[in-house]
């Protein structure tokens, strides 16, 4: 009895001891296997340096797996918590309807879902199976990988959820339903798969984006829905972790081929114009809802970018970068020429893309620095994202702009986008050929192809009289796509669309070839002159059969095709006008009136020389009287058009170093409160981007260090939104040599909510840099700005005192 007590007595202070025991025993025994290598590398006499290797590769392995398993605990337990809970712990993947008030709340919805998740989840594995595994398939063949299938597909028991919807009720058509949901799926999936021998496993898979789903044509019978689309307007953001025997797959190489595959197939499966189409009613004709829809096309220019990161380490340190851009615009992708060592590169890159759905999507540039890595494996650091909205070109025209990079320090580029209608009349396809020809690139388009495949018939058999596993290709120019595999098959039902962008559709051809996925024989073809569209009524020609070549006497292709001429018409004018180009039309407004300002002083009051006349007293007196007025913050408006504006130069009140003439007007004369000099600001709030603009002007009045006349600082602007100081989110402008009175006039953007805003403040540092040999950058002065006392509804530009460097 009283061994039995004791043995309970220790079963309640420690459940868990022969757990214990095991743990030391494990614990012991690699500590001892550990001395036993070290002491068997000295009694061989084998360098230490063979250990480096391993212990870096273990080490790097080991804080990227808890980095990813932190990720994954964080998802999950977003989408676990209710919505009260999920607000008060201040996560960084809020609500939409937290951000956007016309985003709904949803938990009814996710409390249907639940209900319907194990029914989604078989539907989601047939999906997987028979959509996305070939499509892998494929892609890996290119890297000579063969063999991958999925062997367990399970999305586990958590559901996917959806933080905020939203319906449309305008700018749609009467016979359709738009709406927009904001979807994450976080859930414990157990998903293994087989790459030839080797076994792997995806756990922990994460995705996050706004997925639109249409329900189209309402019909007048049950179930009044005649089918539903569902898509990614833009590519959602995927993230899982592989996991497999030995940690093969966590390795360089193989990890990043396959990692990027699978994400790039499933973006592409599901994001615009790749659609999931569900039809409901027998009585709605398919192709009403497979074939493409496509709202007109965007030309993209991209033609220069200025003051980027560096990336590269040279000889003396810090070296430029190699940039290249990736153009993304839903699933269409596109990438510039690498420039060698720039940070200004200019590339002069034109592409378009076809549109499906103005409102929402947005066309993303992200720009990266090239760097040597070894085949397949990418090592390039990223310098930073812009993004511009589609239905803005759209409503605008076209947009000449530069944007700022976004998860950049600093950096802009300069795009140009042109939107393009689409026209049936023919007499418009010469002058959107007068225009390509004027461009002088032939990559240009005058016209948009819509192809629907829907079905072959009595093709032939292949060797052993079987019948065939045939897709088909179809290609216009250099540009081929193609249909998923039908497998035995020699009446094959495809129903896929595509869309092709034809330079000219007076000569050009469409080719259809359809081949034998085993044999790799072509079991049929046939070319189609575009031109013969040109005749059509209305452009197009709906179910047509066509004899195919190579083939049996009585084998038909049935195709839908349609054919658009891009036009371009100057948008008609509104009173109504985007908040952000209003801002802005303010913004060039006010610069361009004090450069009318300051050249008009040049040509008219400037003196022979600053050291010979110097301003009087009274226009002193005036413009500080005009330019202060509170000391601390000076609105540039409260400057009057006539008023005597004073030309300060530093080094002339000191005789010393004519350097300091170079850029040296201002529109105050005041050094600020604290004599350290003033810098000019706009600020301003997009509520329809969530973004926070902050345009830095110029500086005015820098005092010489030590007024030690040829100590002339370097200055350049330093930015952080507190209380988020660390690394992504500092901004910083470009280093202006030798300089007292810097112009800089760089643009800077946050993505913060408008609840967010009030608790923010804004610090600017002025710093100073000297050359390579600098120990580090100096802080001449700062302004903490608190954004809740700043009505930032409205563009207004500022002067603000520089202060002390006040540290946390």
């Amino acid at each position: 009895m009283e061994g039995n007590c004791e043995n309970n007595e220790v079963s309640k202070s420690n459940p868990w001891p022969y757990m214990n025991v095991g743990s030391l025993t494990i614990s012991f025994l690699t500590k001892l296997a550990t001395a036993g290598i070290i002491w068997g590398c000295g009694y061989l006499n084998l360098s230490i340096a063979w250990l480096i290797a391993p212990i870096a590769l273990a080490a790097w392995k080991t804080e990227r797996r808890k980095d990813n398993e932190l990720k994954a605990i964080t998802a999950k337990a977003s989408v676990m918590a209710k919505e009260k809970e999920l607000i008060m712990s201040r996560l960084d993947e809020l609500p939409s309807w937290v951000y956007f008030p016309d985003f709904d709340r949803a938990e009814w919805l996710n409390k249907v879902l639940y209900k319907v998740w194990p029914n989604i989840n078989h539907f989601a594995r047939e999906l997987c199976k028979q959509s996305i595994e070939p499509a892998i398939v494929e892609k890996l063949t290119e890297y000579k990988i063969k063999g991958f299938q999925f062997d367990r597909l399970v999305l586990g028991r958590i559901p996917l959820k959806i933080y905020g919807i939203k319906a449309y009720d305008k700018n749609t058509s009467r016979n359709e339903v738009i709406m927009d949901a904001d979807i994450m799926y976080a859930g414990d999936c157990d998903i293994t798969f087989s790459v030839g021998n080797i076994k792997g496993g995806i756990k922990d898979f994460q995705i996050r984006g706004m997925m639109r789903i249409v329900m189209k044509p309402l019909i007048p019978i049950m179930p009044i829905i005649g089918g539903v689309q569902a898509f990614f307007l833009n590519p959602p953001a995927i993230n899982f972790n592989l996991v497999g025997v030995a940690d093969v797959l966590d390795l360089p190489g193989f990890n990043d081929i396959l990692r990027k595959t699978i994400v790039e197939q499933i973006a592409a499966f599901v994001v615009l114009p790749n659609k999931i189409v569900i039809p409901l009613s027998e009585s709605v004709p398919v192709e009403t809802l497979k074939m493409p829809e496509p709202e007109g096309v965007l030309r993209i220019h991209v033609v220069e970018a200025k003051h980027l990161m560096k990336k590269d380490i040279g000889v003396l340190g810090k070296g430029k970068s190699d940039p290249y851009a990736i153009i993304n615009v839903g699933a269409q992708e596109f990438r510039t020429k690498t420039i060698d060592n720039t940070v200004n590169p200019k590339w002069d890159f034109w592409c378009e893309a076809v549109i499906c759905s103005c409102i929402m999507q947005k066309a993303m540039v992200f720009l990266w620095d090239r760097d040597a890595s070894i085949p397949c494996v990418q090592y390039d650091d990223f310098l930073g994202r812009a993004s511009i909205e589609v239905s803005r070109v759209k409503k605008k025209g076209n947009i000449d702009t530069w944007v700022s990079l976004e998860q950049a320090k600093h950096g802009m580029v300069h795009l140009r986008l042109t939107w393009f209608q689409f026209s049936k009349n023919v007499a418009d396809l010469q002058a959107a050929l007068m225009e390509t020809q004027e461009l002088r690139i032939t990559s240009m388009s005058t016209a948009l192809l819509v192809l629907y495949i829907d079905s072959a018939r009595n093709l032939p058999c292949v060797r052993g009289n079987k019948q065939p596993d045939v897709y088909l290709e179809a290609s216009v120019g250099g540009n081929t796509k193609r249909t998923a595999t039908m497998l035995r098959s020699c009446d094959p039902v495809w129903e896929q669309g595509f869309t092709f962008l034809v330079s000219n559709p007076e000569t050009g051809i469409l080719h259809l070839k359809i081949t034998d996925e085993k044999t790799t024989l072509v079991v049929g073809e046939m070319n189609y002159n575009i031109s013969l569209l040109l005749k059509q009524n209305n452009l197009e020609i709906t179910q047509q059969p066509y004899d195919l070549q190579m083939a049996e006497a009585d084998s038909k292709i049935i195709l839908s095709m349609s054919l658009n001429i891009l036009k371009y018409e100057e948008p008609e004018p509104t009173s109504e006008e985007d908040d952000d180009d209003h801002d802005i039309n303010q913004l060039k407004k006010r610069i361009d009136r004090q450069e009318s300002n300051i050249s008009n002083t040049l040509s008219s009051s400037l003196p022979p020389s600053p050291l010979k006349k110097q301003p009087s007293k009274e226009s002193i007196n005036s413009l500080t009287r005009s330019t202060e007025s509170g000391g601390a913050i000076v609105p540039e408006e409260t400057v009057a058009p006539n008023e005597e504006l004073i030309v300060t130069n530093t080094v002339s009140s000191l005789n010393e170093s004519p350097q300091l003439l170079h850029r040296n007007l201002s529109v105050t004369s005041s050094s600020g409160e604290a004599k350290l000099g003033r810098i000019q600001l706009s600020l301003r709030y997009s509520v329809q981007r969530q973004k926070l603009i902050i345009v830095v002007h110029k500086i005015a009045n820098l005092p010489l260090p030590h007024n030690d006349p040829y100590n002339i600082p370097d200055p350049y602007v330093k930015l952080y939104l507190l209380p988020d100081r660390y690394k992504e989110t500092k901004r910083k402008t470009a280093v202006m040599k030798d300089n007292c009175n810097p112009i800089f006039d760089e643009q800077f953007e946050y993505v913060v909510s408008q609840g967010d805003l009030n608790s923010r403040t804004l610090e600017i540092s002025v710093c100073t840099q000297k050359g390579w040999l600098s120990a580090g950058s100096k802080v001449m002065g700062q302004v903490h700005l608190n954004l809740s006392e700043i009505d930032l509804t409205k563009s207004s530009t500022s002067w603000y005192d520089l202060q002390p460097e006040t540290k946390d």
